[in-house]
This record gives structure tokens, sequence and C-alpha cells, in this order.
């Protein structure tokens, strides 16, 4: 069934992708509905709060497959003047939504379970059919889950991948409710109330991580660290190229991704030449990964043999004192600018966040081993941490 699916719109793309999920969907809200409709009727049916809780997850599963259709249908609407970048991030629009809903259900469901605790004892039904039917929503969940994970692993979905997840918990939930139903004849009221609060922390955690996850995603978090090395392979595979840095991504959802990058090319080099190579890499990573990238030629001189001879020095320098501080540290933009009584090395440092040094210590250990080196040189330096940066020392004239 998932191979017929991913087959039949394999060729559509973008619109493909976002077909599949729709389907997935559809199937989501028709199993977790009928789900809902025969667990709320044994619900009442034997009193069972646990029972009921469990119905009602299976509701706001269905009211999340609603949502994630109606996000799959708004993410395939084209760019517009409001939108440039498109509507992909619909997507995590709609799972903030869903996790929020999640959320709320699971507090109130903690409310009337725990009231529970404290009603009149009354006598509890039990039916062969509860167990049924319950063993058989267990069954529906469990293919749910494995249909959620093929087509998420299919189309790259993280929204069904952590379907596929929510369905495992849901079977496990199930379980303990099925466990209820045996136990609350023998132990009375408590123990289904104590199950239906258990179940109620559950929805609440998982609606939580859900938020957090949404949440994540629309303030803008780090991209993968595969993607960001498969994008820096990539680039530097290119004759004429002799390194980069300052990569930034920006995800505006699955099939919108936008990313700035600074080549270093030689600056001797033909500059129609080098336009043309960066204008075909350009062309190239829209082409075989639909990444936009836009690419900042960055000019190093490496014929002149004291550049090249402060440049070696130097970052071995910065390398000594990364090794000191355990911390990674990269030097790039290095221009040496030469004169009589003093020559102006100028160059950025790229420092992550966890460095246990100040910008300004940092600066002022790579310029006072850079005297040690040569009394000549003047350091310039320009700290680049993440996406703030940090002026250390001035060029002297």
């Amino acid at each position: 069934m998932v191979k017929y699916i991913l087959n039949k719109y394999a060729d559509r793309g973008e619109q493909g992708r976002l077909a599949v999920g729709r389907i997935a969907g559809i199937v989501g809200i028709s199993v977790n509905v009928i789900l809902f409709l025969l667990k709320i009727s044994v619900g009442f049916a034997t009193d069972s709060v646990s029972v009921v809780a469990d119905a009602v997850n299976n509701l706001s599963d269905a009211m999340s497959s609603v949502i994630v259709v109606v996000g799959y249908i708004l993410c395939a609407r084209p760019a517009d003047r409001e939108h440039p970048f498109g509507h992909a991030r619909m997507e995590y629009l709609c799972g903030l939504f869903i996790s929020v809903i999640i959320t709320v259900l699971g507090i109130e469901l903690f409310k009337s379970s725990a009231e529970k605790f404290f009603a009149p004892a009354q006598d509890s039904a039990f039916s062969v059919i509860s167990v049924v039917i319950m063993v058989c929503a267990i069954a529906a969940k469990v293919f749910l889950a494995l249909f959620y994970r093929a087509v998420g692993k299919g189309i790259n979905s993280t929204a069904l991948k952590a379907s596929a997840t929510d369905s495992i918990g849901d079977v496990i939930a199930t379980s303990a409710v099925i466990a209820g139903l045996f136990l609350t004849p023998v132990f009375g009221p408590a123990a289904d109330a104590l199950i239906g609060c258990a179940l109620a922390v559950y929805i609440v955690v998982l609606g939580i991580k859900l938020i957090l996850e949404s949440s994540g995603t629309l303030l803008g978090e780090a991209p993968d660290s595969a993607l960001v090395a498969n994008i820096a392979d990539k680039i530097s595979s290119y004759d004429g190229v002799l390194g980069i840095h300052d990569l930034v991504i920006h995800s505006y959802g699955s099939g919108a991704l936008y990313a700035t990058v600074h080549v270093e090319v030689d600056s001797d080099g033909d500059m129609i030449l080098t336009h043309d190579l960066i204008d075909n890499i350009e062309a190239d990573f829209l082409n075989d990964m639909g990444l936009h990238l836009v690419i900042h030629m960055d000019p190093v001189c490496i014929s002149d043999e004291d550049t090249n001879n402060a440049r070696t020095r130097t970052a071995e320098l910065i390398g000594g004192i990364a090794e000191k501080c355990s911390c990674r540290l990269s030097m790039h933009d290095f221009r040496m600018v030469k004169g009589v009584t003093h020559s102006n090395l100028i160059f950025d440092v790229a420092v992550p966040r966890e460095c246990p040094l100040s910008d300004r210590e940092l600066s002022k250990m790579i310029a006072d081993g850079a005297k040690r080196i040569d009394p000549l040189y003047n350091c310039v330096i320009t700290v680049d941490r993440e996406y703030d940066s940090f002026r250390f020392g001035k060029e002297e004239d």
C-alpha cells in the first residue's frame, strides 16, 4: 500500500510529497474517528474514566490529522506578494496548534480523572466485548504506526514520523486501559482513576514536547549537521574553491531551503572565469538539492610568499589556542598589508558559543602571539561567534 502511494506521486516533486502527506492524514483521521466512537461507547457503558480518556486521546489524534491535512493543503499554495518564500511553514504552525490542543485536553482529562478518586463508589461493569474492542484498537494503532513510519520515511516528513511515535505511545496507553478494565472490578474506582491520571500526564507531557519541537522550527533552530557537512563538502569539491566560511541556512519549510556562503578564490585568477564558476555552483545546488544558494566571493592572495607564511603561522597559533581551551576555532578572510614599520594582519576568527574565552581575551591572546612570531605583525581581528561579530584592533597607517 505504502509503496503504491509513494510510486504514484514520486514524479511530482514537492507537490507529490504534499499529496502523500494529505493521504496519510486522511487515513489517520478515519482510523482515529472509528477508534474514538468505539472507545467512547465502551467508556460510557463501563463507566470507565480511563477508557474515556483513551477515547479522547484518539479524538485529539483525529483532530491532529485534520490539521495535518489542512496544513499540507496550505503548504501547497504557491508564493505570493505577501509570502515570497511560499507557505511551507504552515506545516510548523499546524504542528504548534496541534500541540496546544493536545496539552489542554490532557490537563482537562487529568482534572476529570482526579475527581473520580473522591466520587462515590459504584459497581463497575465489565464485558468481554469491551476487551475485544480495546485489543482491536491496539492492532489498529500498530498498523497506523507502521504506516506513518513508512510514509514519513518515504517523503522525509517529521510530522508523520512524530505521528508514528505517538501511535506507539497510544498502543502502550491502550494496553494500560485494558489492564484497568481487569483491575477496577477488583480494586475499585481508584485503579481506574489512577490509570486515567497516568494517561492524562502522558498526554500533557507529549503535548509540551511537541510544543517545544514546533516552536524550535518556527524560531529558527540550528540546521541539521549532516546537511551543513553535505553542503560544505559539495562546494569544496569544485576546482578553484580554496575554502568556505560563514555558511548560513534558512528553512521556510520542506522544499524551501535558502543559504548564503562565502567562498574563497584565488585573487590572481580571471574574475570572469571565477564568476562563471560561482554561477555554476549555485545552479548545481538548485538542480541537485533544491537549495537556493547565494555565494559571496572572497579573493585570497596565494601567490605572495610573505602573506602565505603569515597566514600559515597565524593559523598554527590559533590552532594552539583552540587546543588549550578545548574548543574549535578557525580563521578566514586573511589579508596582509605590508609596511616598513609594521604589517597589518587582517582576518576573521570563527568561535563557537561554548568557547570559555571572551572575544576580547581571545583576540588579545592571538595578537600577543602574533607579536611573538614577528614584532612587526599588527592584528586586526573580527571575532565571529555564530552570528555576532566583535572587532579587535585597528589598522595602523
